[in-house]
């Protein structure tokens, strides 16, 4: 028996005794039948969005081409997909999950006369972060009806927060460059700032703390890469994929309106039940959908459901 059903199956007995009534034996049963959690039944406080593929740069483009360019400077030839293989990481974190391809370790064991090591992965790191920063600034622009959202949100009294696997000196070329654009989140953490990037979830309660929101269950992670969603369950919170702008389908705005509608939803619903094996608790397209997808939760929310 828990110590707090004790305590009071004990007060309530003390009272009785002192009242000179028996104690019912049905009372004594009732904690062996029944369970009570305490739920949250109120709204939706916060969001918690990904930035490339998710709010800015279509596709998720920016890391893709510089991984491309790093490696072959390398003498080491990846193909989009390897390059694409840790999207969402801390970046150099994503460059050990490529490093860690069977077909990109034999390439660079070929060129290098040994497996790649942790001080490879150092330099590797110390070359890309300059090449990012200077491509940064053409992927800053909003993927569609992101403004639109992001102020019906605040209408609503949510608030916007954002999490990366971007670095801190990336971000501050990237930020400035959205907020010329209209986007400007309310806060913004990176992994370099908190014990560890994605799959872990201390980005998210960093912003749940520096937005003053609680509980998580109050929160929603949106974004468009798995460890995106990894990182929102591990963090108690709503998740929500995006199935078409971002990294899974890894098509610009102009190569997806090229495409027949069978294609388009063929890569869409791959993308999709890749989302939902990782644990997505709801996956649309992009960010246009997602004032519907907040009101379907909080009516689940409504009902004492836990995310």
């Amino acid at each position: 028996m828990p110590a707090g059903v004790k305590a009071l199956m004990g007060a309530i007995a003390q009272t009785l005794e002192e009242m000179q009534i028996a104690m019912p034996e049905k009372i004594e049963q009732l904690d062996m039948e029944y369970q009570y959690r305490r739920s949250y039944r109120g709204p939706i406080k916060g969001v918690i969005l990904d930035w490339a593929g998710t709010t800015v740069d279509y596709g998720s483009f920016a890391p893709t081409a510089v991984f491309l360019h790093l490696f072959e400077s390398e003498g080491v030839q990846i193909t989009a997909e390897d390059a694409r293989s840790g999207m969402g990481l801390m970046k150099k974190d994503h460059l050990r999950t490529i490093l860690a391809r069977p077909s990109v370790a034999e390439s660079w064991a070929s060129t290098h006369g040994q497996p790649p090591s942790d001080a490879d992965v150092d330099r590797l790191f110390d070359h890309f972060v300059p090449m990012q920063l200077e491509v940064l600034t053409e992927y800053a622009t909003p993927i569609p009806d992101l403004l639109e959202v992001v102020d019906q949100l605040r209408a609503r009294g949510i608030k916007i927060g954002s999490t990366t696997g971007y670095v801190r000196s990336m971000m501050d070329v990237l930020a400035p460059v959205a907020a010329e654009h209209g986007y400007e989140p309310d806060w913004i953490v990176c992994p370099d700032e908190v014990p560890a990037g994605r799959p872990a979830p201390w980005m998210c309660y960093q912003n749940a703390m520096q937005l003053g929101i609680y509980p998580m269950q109050a929160i929603v992670k949106v974004g468009d890469t798995l460890v995106d969603i990894e990182e929102g369950l591990n963090a108690g919170t709503w998740t929500v994929g995006l199935a078409l702008t971002g990294n899974l389908v890894g098509l610009s705005e102009a190569e997806v309106n090229a495409l027949t509608s069978e294609a388009k939803a063929h890569l869409t619903n791959q993308a999709a039940a890749q989302l939902y094996r990782t644990g997505a608790h709801f996956v649309v397209d992009g960010i246009w959908e997602l004032p519907a997808v907040l009101h379907q939760i909080e009516k689940r929310l409504a009902c004492s459901e836990m995310p």
